[in-house]
């Protein structure tokens, strides 16, 4: 009888445990349906929506690709991109006004300067017959570094056309986040022309780099507008735990590497702290680590109950993240195209449809399911 027993216990165990994997299958498979819209992409790191409803998608690799008609056209006269360990081609953006302007802004890697390896820089420049025109460098981090992790680089416009943004610590993490007169961790803002803005925090401090909007970051790759408070919001890698959401105010310190929910890779600690006198708690950290990549708000109609929720990709696990948001805190979570690929980049399109860019995959519409 005990032998019945047990059997009798494994299988209701295994019942239960195959009833929950599909219903939580069913969840996803009920909320939302999906279709691969430019196909054959290998690291679309960020893309972006023309006023023709046509797409510019940059791949790591180097590449800018113009998908207009079902078709691919490479846009020739790039700047010099080096292709370092995690870094290469990176994000874009358009100019607020691009439709009177034409400008068109990149991170990438770059090895100018003195030292050997790259560092980020930001270029903006205008397209014209499928080549770029009047190039004009912005920003370039010093000094260069051959490690090749955390190069940040995503790009964000606030409502009063300041660009920001994001270098990562350049694996540098006990020296640069914390040092104002160094490049790297830190999140930066600029005019729209690449000056330097008056009521910047540091700029009264001539030892300080002058374009520093906040520090103590470590490899901030998610960052935009909150189209409902205004607020720049942005997100970044912890270590093995801690990946954060922070608001980014002028002049806060963010805590890298003095305080942190994660640990080193190792399992040793770098840290006991995860709050100092100073130093801003984020409003939402992961742990274990999703790896956090885009993100965006949701503004459009078309997904019930979506609007005003923030969507976040997951390299690590493969998923797109919906997050619930309550006064500025996520209550909840939702797991959205498992296992379809490393999420790296999200834009809401013109049309209020969703379109997340997927490692070696490509980028995909969501649709609400019917």
């Amino acid at each position: 009888m005990k032998k019945y027993s047990f059997l009798l216990f494994f299988l209701l165990l295994f019942l239960n445990i195959s009833c929950a994997q599909e219903n939580k299958t069913n969840i996803n498979k009920k909320t939302i349906d999906y279709e691969v819209i430019v196909d054959n992409l290998s690291n679309p790191w960020g893309f972006i929506f023309l006023p023709d409803n046509s797409i510019l998608i940059t791949e790591k690799n180097g590449e800018l690709i113009h998908f207009k008609d079902e078709e691919k056209t490479f846009i020739k006269n790039l700047p010099e991109i080096t292709v370092l360990g995690q870094g290469g081609l990176m994000d874009i953006e358009l100019h607020p006004d691009y439709n009177k302007n034409g400008w068109i802004y990149i991170s990438f890697v770059s090895s100018i300067g003195e030292s050997r390896g790259a560092n980020t820089a930001i270029m903006r420049f205008k397209i014209e017959n499928n080549s770029a025109i009047n190039k004009e460098l912005l920003y370039k981090a010093t000094p260069n570094s051959r490690r090749g992790q955390h190069f940040g680089s995503r790009l964000a416009f606030d409502n009063n056309n300041y660009l920001y943004f994001s270098i990562g610590d350049r694996g540098n993490r006990d020296v640069n986040p914390q040092d104002i007169e160094r490049d790297g961790g830190k999140i930066y803002r600029l005019h729209d022309n690449g000056k330097i803005p008056s009521d910047n925090p540091f700029v009264d401090n001539s030892e300080a780099k002058s374009a520093i909007f906040s520090y103590g970051h470590r490899n901030p790759q998610g960052m935009v507008l909150n189209p409902f408070t205004n607020e720049i919001w942005a997100h970044e890698h912890g270590p093995k735990g801690g990946d954060e959401i922070n608001i980014i105010e002028s002049g806060k310190n963010y805590g890298w590497p003095k305080i942190s929910y994660g640990i080193n890779y190792s399992g040793s600690k770098f840290t006991e702290h995860t709050s100092l006198p100073g130093m801003e708690q984020p409003l939402h950290h992961w742990t274990p680590s999703i790896a956090p990549s885009g993100m965006v708000f949701i503004t459009s109609n078309i997904y019930p109950n979506w609007k005003g929720n923030l969507l976040v990709g997951s390299l690590k696990f493969r998923y797109l993240n919906r997050c619930i948001l309550e006064n500025n805190k996520v209550i909840k979570e939702e797991k959205l195209l498992e296992n379809l690929g490393r999420v790296r980049s999200i834009e809401q399109g013109p049309d209020g449809y969703i379109y997340v860019g997927i490692e070696n995959v490509g980028i995909v519409k969501i649709y609400p399911k019917k």
